[in-house]
Formats: C-alpha cells, structure tokens, sequence
C-alpha cells in the first residue's frame, strides 16, 4: 500500500518516432503530475548530428516540439510539468523552438535547458590521451560524428527547483527524466542510494512507453487493445516504493510478468547495472500484483556510484546497402541462396576489375527459412524473402552491388519478384565507440529561460559493500523426464547494448527454476546462438523474481547502426531461446500440463 503524497510520471514516447497520439492520451487521461520523453538512442544522435551540419537551427527532436503544442494551454492549465531528451546535439535550439510556439498560442511557459553532455569539440584532447573504446580496446576515431556523455537526473532536479515548466536535455540516461522530477519533489540527495535504485527502475520501466504495459509481451494473446495501447504511468512514494500502471481505459497489459520482461530489458548485471546517478542492484526486487493493472514494485539496492559518465561517440566506418527480394518457387530456400551467391559473385568479379577490393561484410538470409534460428531451423517453405546486405569502403562498391539486384529477376530462378522498393540505398556505416570519462571534468550547466542555475553534481566515486553474488541449485536430472520448450516455463525479452545482446528469462513459477538453470548454461546458449554470437556468454541471477539474464558478446554484427543483419538489436533473440528444449521430471510436466504447449 502507498502511504503518503506520491507522485504520477508518465512517460509519452519511448523512441524518436514513436506515436504523438501517447501524449493527448496521457493529458487528457492520465492524472499525471510529470510528462517524460525518451528520444535519443546512437543513430539518433548521428542523424541530429548530420541535421545541425546542414541547418545550425536543427539537431534536436522536432516531433517532441510538435506533439506537445497543441496541449500546452491544458499542460499549463493542469500544472503538469515536462521532462525530455529531445535536445539532442542542440538543447538550446529546441528551447528556442518551444518559446515560440509557446508565445504563439499565448502560454507562458519557462523552459530549463541542461548542457554540457556535448564532448565532440574535445575529440583531439581524447586522441591525444589515447582513449580506447571500453569493450573492444580500439583505438579513438579519426573523425567522430558525435560524443555525447549519459548526464544524470541531479541537472535536472536542478531546472524544476529553479522553476522551469519543461526541461530539454541532451544525452541522459533514459531513467533520468524520471529520476530528476523525483529528487526534486521528495528531496532526495545524492546517497539516499535505495531511493535513487528504486527511482532509476520506475524510470527504467516506463523508458520504453509501452514495452512495459503488455508491449512485445511473451503471451502476446493475453495482451488486448494493440491498436490503443496505453501507456506507461509510475506513481512514486517518498521512500522511493512504486506502483506501474498505465492510462486508464486503454489497451495493455500491467502484471509482474509484462513488467519483469522490461526490467529485464538492455540491462546487464542486475547486482551492478551502472547509472549515472547509481549503480543499482535489482537482482532482489519483487513484482506484487495489487490491483488490475497495477504492479507495486519494490526492492531495489543502490550500491554507491562511480566517478565517470559513460561517453557515447559515433563515426563513420565505411558505407553499407541492404536489398530484400521475394520468392514464390518450389526450392525457395535453395533457390534464394543461389540468388544470393550470383550477386555476390558478379559483383565481386566487378569490383576487382574495378580495384576496389572485396566487400568487407556481407551477410545472406533467407527469411521464411529461419535463418534467424541457424542449425535450429526447421522450417520448410515454398515462399521466402532473400535480404542480402554489404558492407565496403567505397561508396562506388555498393553502387555497383545496388545495381547488380535487379538484373537476377531475368538470369536466376524463377518466381522472383518483390522488387516493389527499388535499388537498394548506399548508406553509411556509423559505428559506435564507448568510454569512460570523468564527471569533475565534465562541465554540466543548467539554464532556465537563459538565465544560469547552480547545479552541484556529485563526481566522487563511493562503493558499498555488494551482497554475495546469488547462486541458485540447478535440477538435478532424474529417471523420468521429458523435453518441453521454453516457453512452457518461462517468459523471455530480448534487446541491445551496442554489439552485445542481453535475454532476460523470467520462470512462471518458481519451482521451473531450478530446470531451466539447468537447461540454460552459458555454454548451451552459446552454442544455442552459434550463427550469431561469435564472443562469450554471460549469465546472471535476479531471486527476487526468479529470472536469469544473458548477455551475448559479439552477437549483433556490429550493433543497431553498423550491422546489415535482419536483426541488428536482438528483438527476436528472446523468441528464438523460448523454443529450445528444457528437461523437466515427466510427474512436474504432466501436473503442469506441460508438453506440447504452443504460446510461441
């Protein structure tokens, strides 16, 4: 039960792109005290980058200023106050864009901008220190694209103490449009470590929109209303316990499992997931049904912070174009590959005519086929899609690959069609490069309707002791077993990190535990996931709602804004491990119903 003044954060967009109809919704329906956006991902902060080059009044989220006009005078009317990223490389140019249109529908509003996460005009201070990247050991870019530190929630906090209305921010940690309304309303300081734990999972929970409301949920048949989904509200008490619910009167879903699977989402180790404001351990945090649509959520450890923010730059890295065909044939499958090694092979013919050298990365799926699923394909079709895709140094290379598609619908297999896009796009290949980097030397600045506020951020590193590392007992394997599919145990979501895949798994009860620990070795997913992940396999214990989290290194072909696979952020990798066997005592299985169950 809350006890207390609590305070309702709703959060109206969990990417840049997703729908503008959230925000009325949340307005109109929701009751809320705070409206928070979630914008900026890498590829995001690239295209702004690209944008500001061309014009100096862009490189910020245009949506976020479009959806929230028209409701200005009834967010005013109503006292809701406004937290989002959507500044993205220019916080002072959405400011701008937000005065007046503000001034124009005769609301006056004061706006709080916080600065300082923009590092790219540092790039040759970072070279000259001989920064390498924190996964991978390369050395810094020639030619970064953007560099941009994940700032915490106390800038914020700072803004709405000084009275701003709305704050725009530039890169964020995405709990901390979230987290900053929350230490300002309770007073929260900077080592009041559960409450920043606690904070930082509501802001955790709602980041995504409705990933967290029945959204991308496993019993996906369960879940009514996808075409009005509602989303996301967490209401908040001052000792940092919450309740997530959603809009009334919407589509969705709010249960421990829905809400557990976006827990588990892009995280890493549960007992050190670093903010930062934070380093959180969620690996004892409980889920407590306490109404319909009403999940309290409690738990949650904060074990000090570190010294440094995490530094997000991108650069270009050579150019790619991607190509999808459609084949409607007898020996689909058979005949798409063939397709596919025509292409390859004339146009490397081409290319070394041309001196250009051999692509540096291609990558062939027959989809339709599982390629997704690798040697646990099995399916069988008359009809696939073939996505082939390149990567080379020369733009001029994949001119000529974008070319050489089309000529196959005359000289290969027949029933090919599907050709409905055109020639494929030459774009650039824009990797990411992560480090670390000190927060007394990073100078962030808070601003409201252009007027300096102090702001005092933490930057000493303090670490609490850790509790011991859970390890739970695997099932022992006994006489009379039997093989059930994941799924019928478990439920699973899947996301990215760069080039590293993470699988949450949540056991439906807590006796399958035990079994799928067993089943779920790092080695069995590693081999599970062979065609994709080419590092090491990590996993990890959360008790308190009786999961498993994975993390596969080297998974994504070079992450979400490099990679030319189907998948280049794990989305079906959840699906995908929910169908590999599991052996469970045959008496457990048939108490449970378990064989042959198909929520897959």
């Amino acid at each position: 039960m809350m006890i207390g003044r609590t305070v309702r954060i709703g959060c109206a967009s969990g990417f840049w792109g997703d729908t503008p109809e959230a925000v009325g919704q949340l307005v109109t329906k929701g009751d809320i005290d705070y409206l928070v956006f979630d914008y900026l991902a890498e590829v995001t902060m690239s295209l702004l980058v690209r944008a500001r080059t061309k014009s100096p009044e862009a490189g910020y989220a245009p949506d976020f200023v479009q959806a929230i006009v028209p409701f200005l005078p009834e967010l005013k009317r109503k006292g809701i106050k406004i937290v989002a990223n959507a500044g993205g490389v220019n916080p002072r140019g959405c400011r701008e864009a937000l005065a007046k249109a503000a001034e124009a529908a005769g609301v006056k509003i004061s706006i709080g901008v916080v600065l300082g996460d923009d590092l790219l005009d540092r790039s040759d201070e970072m070279r000259d220190r001989s920064v390498t990247e924190m996964f991978s050991g390369a050395p810094f870019p020639a030619k970064p694209m953007s560099m941009n530190a994940y700032l915490g929630a106390r800038p914020i906090a700072a803004a709405l103490a000084a009275g701003a209305d709305i704050v725009v921010t530039g890169r964020c940690a995405d709990s901390a449009v979230a987290l900053g309304p929350l230490m300002h309303e309770f007073g929260w300081g900077d080592e009041d470590w559960e409450r920043l734990s606690q904070g930082s999972l509501a802001g955790h929970l709602i980041e995504c929109g409705p990933q967290g409301t029945g959204g991308n949920f496993t019993d996906w048949r369960e879940v009514p209303g996808w075409d009005d989904m509602g989303m996301p509200i967490v209401e908040v008490s001052a000792d940092g316990g919450f309740i997530m619910t959603k809009t009334p009167d919407t589509g969705g879903l709010v249960v421990p499992a829905a809400v557990g699977e976006q827990m588990l989402y892009e995280i890493g180790d549960p007992q050190r997931y670093i903010l930062p404001d934070v380093i959180c351990d969620w690996s004892q945090v409980t889920l407590e049904q306490v109404g319909p649509d009403r999940v309290m959520v409690r738990g949650a450890r904060g074990l000090g912070r570190t010294d440094s923010y995490k530094v997000s730059a991108t650069y270009a890295d050579g150019w790619r174009a991607i190509s999808t065909l459609t084949l409607a044939a007898i020996e689909a499958p058979a005949k798409a590959e063939r397709v596919a090694e025509a292409i390859l092979t004339r146009c490397r013919r081409i290319l070394r005519g041309r001196n250009l050298g051999d692509f540096r990365q291609v990558s062939v799926e027959v989809l339709g086929a599982e390629a997704a699923y690798g040697a646990n394909a099995r399916a069988r079709t008359r009809e696939v899609v073939l996505k082939i895709g390149a990567v080379h140094d020369h733009r001029e290379a994949l001119d000529i690959f974008a070319g050489e598609i089309a000529p196959m619908a005359a000289s290969s297999a027949q029933g090919l069609t599907g050709f409905f896009a055109g020639r494929p796009k030459v774009q650039p290949v824009v990797r990411l490069f992560s480090f670390l980097h000190p927060k007394a030397d990073t100078p962030v600045t808070v601003e409201v309707d252009g007027e300096t506020v102090p702001v005092q951020v933490a930057t000493e590193a303090v670490r609490l002791p850790a509790p011991r590392s859970p390890r739970g007992e695997a099932g022992d394997p006994g006489p009379d077993e039997m093989t059930v599919p994941l799924v019928a145990l478990a439920w699973a979501r899947s996301g990215d990190k760069g080039n590293i895949a993470n699988i949450g798994v949540i056991a439906r009860k807590p006796d399958y535990l035990p079994w799928i620990r067993a089943a779920l070795t790092e080695e069995r997913v590693r081999e599970y996931f062979a065609h994709v992940c080419e590092g090491p396999v990590e996993r990890f214990e959360l008790p308190g709602i009786h999961a498993l989290n994975f993390l596969l290194h080297d998974s994504l072909g070079g992450g979400g804004i490099a990679s030319v696979r189907i998948d280049p952020q794990g989305k079906g990798y959840g699906q995908i491990l929910l169908d590999i066997g599991v052996s469970v005592p045959a008496e457990l299985a048939a108490r449970d119903a378990l064989a042959g169950d198909g929520r897959c």
